[in-house]
């Protein structure tokens, strides 16, 4: 998958099929926006994922976000900032400079409630009627549902925010990911504790709160259970956020290596503890809720 970061100008690209909008965490709404444009690859048209960014905390990391579109079969990842110029743009100027003069638009897809441009004037309708002159057809997706609920970024960041992962999931259509290389921590787990793979989010990730969850962790061609912390390492006097993953079948040396942990439930809350004996003594108790949750043999 190629990747194009604007900074200055517009790339300019063969004839595609572009879907628009933010995609924060490429949830199910966001997922059949891109199955749309990827079934034009059939015609030999490539399929590119325009993404407007922001200064916010998103749900998938830039990098994360970049991998999962190339697994559901983008060709092209576009990053747009959107600064002052793209958000003061008028709408018929972003299709005719943009969608028409770089892109070379042959398919534009987006949701029923996508807004663009200038005062937000630029709407689906806007997209069909200037596709209809300049030679562009658009598909406008219905959102999808979850019961009476639209599925949306909000909605799936509500449920992250109450510790609700197994409904993060259903609406993101995976499970919650962090993706991240093992850092080297102080050697304290090894020491005095339990070993885990410390591993640091993205400054722009958003994180679910703080505490321990069962988790699926991806490393080195193989997949463990586990149990994660994320915090600040209160007991021990820690002072960013982090990951902590104790795998629950055992690991060797895997320091440097990239990794992929999914969340699947939140156990509890991040404590403080007395002592480093009592926070032992709660980590060997997670660590057995975890073989509980799992069912591996005691």
């Amino acid at each position: 998958m190629e990747y194009i970061k604007i900074e200055n100008s517009f790339p300019r690209l063969p004839r595609c099929a572009v879907t628009l909008g933010k995609f924060d965490g490429l949830h199910r709404g966001h997922r059949k926006l891109v199955e749309n444009v990827v079934k034009w690859k059939k015609k030999g048209v490539p399929a590119v994922m325009f993404a407007f960014i922001t200064g916010e905390k998103t749900i998938l990391s830039r990098d994360e976000r970049r991998s999962l579109a190339e697994e559901l079969g983008i060709d092209i990842f576009i990053e747009c900032p959107l600064d002052d110029r793209v958000r003061r743009m008028e709408a018929d100027r972003f299709v005719s400079e943009i969608l028409e003069n770089n892109l070379h638009a042959v398919n534009v897809t987006v949701g029923k409630d996508f807004r663009f441009g200038h005062a937000r004037m630029g709407n689906p309708e806007l997209l069909k009627n200037m596709g209809c002159r300049i030679g562009f057809t658009t598909d406008v997706i219905p959102s999808e549902t979850e019961g009476p609920r639209k599925i949306s970024s909000t909605y799936v960041r509500e449920e992250l925010s109450c510790g609700n992962m197994e409904k993060a999931a259903d609406l993101l259509g995976t499970p919650f990911r962090l993706d991240a290389r093992v850092e080297h921590g102080r050697g304290l787990g090894h020491k005095e504790l339990l070993p885990t793979l410390n591993l640091i989010p993205a400054e722009e990730k958003l994180m679910p709160p703080n505490g321990v969850y069962m988790t699926w962790t991806y490393i080195d061609g193989g997949v463990y259970p586990g149990i994660t912390d994320v915090g600040n390492k209160p007991t021990v006097g820690g002072t960013f956020l982090a990951a902590e993953t104790y795998l629950l079948t055992g690991g060797r040396d895997l320091y440097e290596l990239p990794c992929r942990t999914e969340f699947l439930h939140y156990h509890r809350p991040e404590q403080k503890f007395d002592s480093l004996d009592a926070l032992k003594k709660q980590l060997m108790a997670d660590a057995l809720s975890g073989k509980e949750y799992f069912g591996i043999t005691l």
